[in-house]
């Protein structure tokens, strides 16, 4: 049976200051899923804008130097979040995302003055840095103003904000066609500026010291040693086998970001121009409905029995498996957009229950340094995946790797199902039921 960490605390402190309304967990949610479109939508706009760019800053025509634009981002990304998940467990989180969201606003606005690749390379790193800081701490803070009934719920809506950032991304194409590169650059960073703005007044903290009200049941917050807190993490045994399952998905979750158009475009034989966007509007509209679903479906499910949100989540990893298969080896577009909106519908159920079911083993006090391990951890199987499907496409052979990414997900669903036993849906009732 997995092992579980210890809970000290076991008396709750009077509630201090102004009492929480009751819909301002849903307040949190609403203000944190513009940051979350924000986040996506401003490192996707590069990757949309090559051509437009390219005439200015003659280095961006060489593939291999925009790689390094696209990679020095999503390699300090990863080595970040588990450190961004550290400083979140041990600073007001408001703070944490109004700071992160100004920084890489203000870099976004600052790539629109770039003259050479040098600038753009080192903006990139920042934002990697500043981006890097927001998810850990936004995610927590959901979590600790949600219970049982709402979590994953919740969760699900604030991710449906990073498939619209990822959409809108898109159109800083339109703009940089329309305007100019430097002006897309511009916009977008200077509506980031303004809102980071809003967020000083209506964005509020959870305090580490206030109690948490989950289902009539209360607790309390304290910062734990660093060292201590990393401890206990390491000897959770619950914990290694959640970093794993979160891992072995991000490989077709991040193979279908990067590579599913160009799937789409040797397999239907059509235009990048048409098989991006089909591709792309497919999997952000499944996935849409998937965390919905998957959210109202696991809150339900969880007040019957504690391992609700594993079989949800477990539902959603189930779907993908077919899915990868006939995103493989399918050659029209009934199968292939078919198999595009059963992967994002089961992965949408699957990114809406990664939080909540964090929840059931690991005490609030560290759940975003839990939570920055495991986006480390998927971010790594992304850049792995990504290098190894590009040397796939070069050999011929991108649909088989679709279809074999199937086999490695059910490895990760039957050791999620078979070892994974929560004994309560907050880790910190434990003690005090």
């Amino acid at each position: 049976m997995a092992s579980n960490l210890p809970f000290q605390e076991s008396q709750a402190l009077p509630l201090a200051g102004k009492p929480t309304p009751s819909n301002y967990p849903w307040v949190v949610v609403a203000l944190l899923w513009v940051v979350a479109l924000l986040n996506y939508m401003d490192r996707q706009m590069l990757s949309t804008m090559k051509p437009s760019m390219q005439i200015d800053i003659h280095e961006l025509q060489s593939a291999t130097n925009f790689g390094y634009l696209m990679a020095v981002f999503l390699w300090i990304y990863g080595f970040m979040s588990p450190v961004s998940g550290l400083i979140a467990d041990r600073v007001n989180r408001k703070w944490l995302i109004v700071g992160s969201l100004f920084v890489w606003s203000g870099v976004t606005f600052a790539m629109g003055y770039a003259k050479t690749f040098d600038q753009l390379y080192w903006l990139r790193a920042i934002m990697g840095v500043s981006e890097a800081l927001y998810i850990p701490a936004g995610l927590s803070l959901i979590a600790d103003y949600h219970s049982s009934k709402t979590r994953s719920l919740a969760i699900g809506i604030h991710m449906t904000g990073l498939y619209m950032g990822q959409a809108l991304g898109g159109f800083g194409a339109t703009i940089a066609a329309t305007f100019s590169w430097q002006q897309a650059f511009h916009s977008f960073g200077i509506v980031g500026i303004i809102y980071s703005l809003v967020l000083i007044l209506f964005l509020r903290e959870k305090k580490h010291d206030e109690p948490i009200n989950t289902d009539d049941k209360i607790s309390i917050k304290g910062n734990v040693p660093l060292l201590k807190g990393l401890g206990l993490l390491f000897t959770n045994i619950s914990f290694w086998i959640i970093l794993f399952y979160f891992a072995i998905p991000s490989l077709p979750g991040w193979g279908v970001k990067n590579w599913l158009p160009t799937l789409f475009a040797e397999n239907l034989g059509i235009e990048m121009s048409l098989a991006g966007p089909l591709s792309t509007i497919t999997i952000a509209a499944s996935s849409f409905l998937g965390v919905i679903v998957g959210g109202v479906l696991s809150d339900y499910w969880v007040q019957k029995n504690l391992k609700g949100r594993i079989y949800t989540s477990a539902i959603g990893l189930a779907l993908t498996i077919p899915a990868l298969l006939f995103i493989g080896f399918g050659h029209s577009i009934f199968h292939l957009v078919g198999a595009a909106f059963c992967f994002g519908f089961g992965y949408g159920m699957f990114d809406a229950n990664n939080m909540p079911i964090l929840c059931q083993f690991v005490s609030s006090k560290y759940r975003a340094t839990a939570y920055g391990l495991m986006n480390m951890v998927g971010v790594f199987a992304g850049a792995f995946i990504t290098d190894l499907l590009g040397k796939s496409t070069d050999e011929g052979n991108l649909g088989q790797s679709f279809a074999m990414m199937g086999a490695v997900v059910v490895v990760a669903l039957v050791i999620q199902l078979t070892i994974l036993r929560p004994k309560a849906d907050d880790f910190d009732t434990l003690t005090i039921e």
